[in-house]
């Protein structure tokens, strides 16, 4: 199992498939990785080499911001909108989308289900 940015990667997919797996990595961006990296997208994780992972890793930790760092980056990004008090600050402080979708219908996602919602039961008291 090769662990790559604190990721046990899963044995038995792709690389290409595999490296999504981490944070802040997605298919174009694993695509970019391997190619710079010369290992075979195909090849299955399990059949990875140590030279191979260790080239992943390398590549990855130089270049890229992933897992914990880039969760704290964005968690500073929204802190930071939300104390200057900006509009899309004031919008994650509400709970409310950020990016101008509506909310009369809609947006229970992200607002929660805060009262009666039609053609929705609630569970019985037990």
């Amino acid at each position: 199992m090769a662990r790559i940015a604190g990721i046990d990667l899963p044995n038995g997919k792709q690389v290409k498939v595999g490296l999504t797996y981490i944070y802040g990595i997605g298919p174009k961006r694993a695509e970019l990785i391997l190619e710079e990296t010369g290992v075979d997208p195909d090849i299955r994780i399990v059949n990875l080499t140590d030279t191979d992972v260790n080239k992943l890793r390398k590549e990855i930790e130089k270049k890229y911001k992933v897992e914990g760092s880039l969760r704290t980056e964005i968690s500073m990004n929204i802190k930071r909108l939300i104390d200057i008090g900006s509009y899309r600050g004031l919008r994650h402080r509400r709970g409310l989308p950020v990016r101008g979708q509506r909310t009369h219908t809609n947006a229970r996602t992200h607002k929660g289900s805060r009262r009666a919602v039609a053609g929705h039961k609630k569970a019985p008291k037990k």
